[in-house]
């Protein structure tokens, strides 16, 4: 459940919290009937087609399930709809056995030919667009495995090379139901297209809607709340035989200000709140008092960075998609490591996190037996202003008697930095930014926008400037973030090309340093020998701290406070509170 969760991926990043519904009176009266938690979302669910969500605010962590599941814990693979799996000794063939009885939460058998459907009819299917083809692509090509059938409940994946990460994608790569949706795959809409492009949207009916996993989806308010129900087909049961999940509504509501959230909390209205830096004081000072308790899961797996639109390509009108000008100082090295030393993190880790955090280096977790510290050599910049105005002044920069930084043309140095409006962190963040690049001669403007949005401009338009932004990081399996870092990758938003053969990008180029990363990875896929992968993601690590395509700012400590009465709670950072969700139960709820 975890991975589902962390890639709605994708990425970077999402969070999700418990809160009550816009008449919380009606709902805690509701509670007293039923056994219901009430999470909360910042923003609403884009699509219910899993294939074509690139949102990390989904549905899907509550209504799906894959082949295996990671432990969020111990992050060990588990079985999940497959009861069990065998690895040839090549490392070439990937059996799975299915469960015994697997159905569908309409009540439909569940079998190997969902499994073939989705993986051979949708996310390796050309005329899909799916993030999820990045997680099952193996080499720099478009080679995918092959599947074959051995029964109603075994099926077996064959690659073409040995592909490390592919057992662990099967805990990310949701099975979806063949039964429902293959005539959507299979026609197409006026456009040619199929169906399946525009099937399953938000409004879809609810009891449309089939999933395999612990809930189904009851009713969808927009902009207010989706509720689920208990799935009663749900494959799971405790020791004692009791079916699984032992909550049997969950109320999610849609609040965009994280401000409100803790209100909601403190007024006794919600279960759980993720606790920001500035809440923490305050929130563990009440704990007693309030009937809950703050949980520390340690430093959060993800990144926090900021970056520069490095793309120097044009839109189908012919337009660039950065300014020329500005395009040449973000694509200047010097410019951006002048960047990274005018920034000073640790005033960012004390006044904005409070000291719940720590300065990050890497893009790689610090948990991860990957990661590449600064003691083992990794290239780090230290707040150093002078440094950074002189670095500006050696790659052609001058400043005017404002002090204000001009390029060799004599153009001001000014850009817009875009940021999330859901997150008030990200935003103090942001204007911090603001202000250490101030000091350096530098007028940066901030745009805060949604961050449906923000995917918008980020990954479609590609319109944009400097962003501050998150993104969710590997801990066991570095290539989880393949496609952020590949040049090809989904969600490569730094310099994001072409995500289709047919219309490539005028003017796109991957740089030598992207295609070594882009090299990299294909090799770490291949290889099994850990200590020869982390040779080679440490080789990663440094590229990205001597090109600098990001700056990673502060990982912060991952918090979650939760009322007394939520029992079985097992929070980590990895995988956050709800890993577990059919293991949460409510005091004195059955």
């Amino acid at each position: 459940m975890s991975r589902f969760l962390r890639l709605a991926v994708i990425f970077m990043l999402a969070c999700v919290v418990i809160l009550t519904a816009c008449h919380p009176q009606s709902w805690q009266a509701n509670t007293k009937q039923t056994s219901q938690l009430v999470l909360v979302t910042p923003s609403d669910p884009s699509t219910f087609n899993y294939a074509t969500n690139t949102s990390p605010f989904g549905v899907f962590p509550f209504i799906y399930q894959g082949l295996v599941q990671e432990n969020g814990m111990t992050t060990k693979l588990e079985p999940a709809l497959a009861e069990s799996w065998n690895i040839s000794e090549d490392k070439k063939r990937i059996t799975f056995t299915l469960r015994d009885g697997l159905k569908w939460s309409d009540g439909k058998p569940l079998t190997v030919d969902d499994v073939m459907f989705t993986y051979k009819d949708i996310y390796m299917n050309k005329r899909i667009p799916t993030v999820f083809k990045d997680f099952i692509r193996i080499g720099n090509q478009d080679v995918f495995p092959s599947l074959r059938k051995l029964d109603n409940r075994r099926v077996e994946f064959t690659l073409p090379e040995p592909f490390t990460p592919f057992l662990r994608y099967s805990a990310t790569l949701a099975i979806l139901p063949a039964h429902v949706l293959r005539d959507s795959v299979l026609s197409n809409d006026g456009n040619g297209n199929p169906q399946f492009l525009t099937t399953w949207g938000t409004n879809t009916p609810p009891e449309k809607i089939i999933g395999n996993g612990p809930y189904q989806i009851e009713s969808y308010t927009p902009s207010e709340r989706v509720i689920f129900r208990r799935n009663p087909y749900y494959w799971r049961k405790d020791t004692q035989g009791v079916q699984l999940p032992y909550i049997e509504r969950i109320v999610w509501q849609i609040i965009p200000s994280t401000d409100n959230h803790l209100l909601r909390f403190r007024s006794g209205e919600l279960d759980t709140v993720n606790v920001q830096p500035e809440a923490f004081a305050l929130l563990k000072r009440e704990e007693k008092r309030g009937k809950y308790t703050v949980y520390n899961g340690g430093l959060k797996t993800g990144i926090n960075f900021i970056t520069f639109n490095l793309n120097q390509g044009r839109s189908t009108k012919g337009k660039p998609f950065v300014d020329p000008i500005k395009s040449r100082w973000f694509n200047n090295l010097t410019f951006r490591q002048a960047i990274a030393y005018a920034i000073d993190r640790q005033r960012m880790k004390t006044n904005i996190y409070q000291g719940l955090g720590e300065v990050q280096h890497s893009p790689i977790a610090v948990q991860s037996p990957y990661y590449l510290s600064p003691k083992a050599g990794l290239k780090v910049y230290s707040y150093n202003p002078q440094r950074a105005k002189q670095l500006l002044i050696q790659a052609g920069f001058k400043y005017n008697s404002q002090r204000e930084l001009l390029d060799k043309d004599g153009n001001r140095v000014q850009f817009t930095i875009l940021v999330k409006s859901e997150d008030q962190s990200r935003i103090a963040a942001a204007v911090q930014i603001q202000q250490d690049l101030n000091q350096i001669g530098i007028q940066a403007d901030l745009q805060t926008l949604t961050f449906n949005i923000i995917l918008q401009k980020l990954l479609a338009r590609r319109d944009w400037e400097c962003y501050v932004g998150a993104f969710e990081s590997g801990v066991v399996e570095p290539n989880l973030v393949a496609l952020f870092w590949n040049s090809t990758g989904s969600f490569h938003m730094f310099n994001q090309g072409s995500q289709s053969q047919k219309r490539p990008i005028v003017g796109w180029k991957a740089t030598e340093w992207e295609q070594e990363i882009d090299r990299l990875f294909q090799e770490g896929t291949r290889e099994a020998d850990e200590g020869k992968r982390k040779q080679i993601y440490g080789k990663f690590q440094q590229i990205v701290a001597e090109q600098l395509p990001v700056f990673f700012l502060v990982n912060s400590m991952s918090l979650k406070a939760v009322r007394d009465r939520v029992e079985n709670v097992k929070f980590s950072a990895v995988g956050g509170l709800l890993w577990n969700i059919d293991e949460l139960r409510l005091r004195g709820k059955s």
